[in-house]
């Protein structure tokens, strides 16, 4: 009788195992589409997929890419990370963290991903890929322009620092939401930044003489447009 239970245990546990790896998706054709510009059909494909695979963890990678608001990218790939560490796309989920915080200028906190990246999966070729991104770290956070004493009528070339609104993917997204900043009656322009390929469409707030003057405004800023906007230089 026990020998009869521990067999169909141990069935019972092959077959969730066997069920567990059905739910895996091949998205690689998937991601191809995608690189190929197919974007708008491989959405709808995705939730035909997630409803047949509802535990796929593939599918959130796929999810992520496909998610254009860099913010929200950021919380798949992390979602990712957390949930399924072993993932084939654990690491290419935590490289574009990292390109994420890269395009934005945060560099401190882009090197933290990339340690972990390096010390969790430390076979991953996209360590390779963070090298074409040595640039001046140092610009990051430095107030070199907040001692100056600077006229207050100003001519362009005295605005030194903006607000960092968002990084998007898609180009029409961050055309969107400087449109929805420009009709609320305020300064806003768009810098590509390339990551390693990743080509990201930066949105900026306004143009400020002073970094003080550009905190003050950053609580509103967040508020009103529902980001979470930081001070950064225009040059940087």
């Amino acid at each position: 009788m026990k020998t009869t239970i521990s067999i169909l245990l141990i069935s019972i546990s092959f077959l969730l195992f066997q069920e567990s790896f059905a739910q895996e998706v091949d998205i690689i054709p998937y991601l191809k589409k995608v690189e190929q510009g197919n974007i708008e059909e491989v959405k709808s494909e995705l939730l035909n997929l997630k409803s047949d695979y509802p535990k796929s963890s593939n599918l959130i990678f796929l999810e992520a890419v496909l998610t254009e608001n860099g913010q929200d990218a950021v919380a798949l790939y992390q979602k990712l990370i957390d949930d399924f560490p072993n993932s084939k796309y654990a690491d290419a989920s935590l490289y574009r963290i990292y390109s994420y915080y890269f395009a934005l200028g945060l560099y401190n906190t882009a090197d933290k991903q990339l340690e972990r990246l390096k010390k969790e999966y430390p076979e991953s070729p996209y360590i390779k890929m963070t090298d074409v991104n040595v640039v001046k770290k140092n610009d990051e956070e430095s107030p070199t322009l907040t001692n100056k004493v600077i006229e207050q009528s100003s001519t362009e070339d005295d605005y030194h620092f903006t607000i960092q609104a968002g990084a998007f993917t898609n180009a029409p997204n961050a055309a969107g939401l400087k449109k929805e900043i420009e009709n609320a009656g305020m300064i806003s322009f768009i810098k590509e930044k390339n990551v390693a390929g990743t080509v990201f469409n930066v949105v900026y707030i306004g143009k400020f003489t002073s970094r003080k003057e550009a905190e003050d405004f950053l609580p509103v800023a967040n508020t009103r447009f529902r980001i979470n906007g930081r001070v950064t230089e225009i040059n940087q």
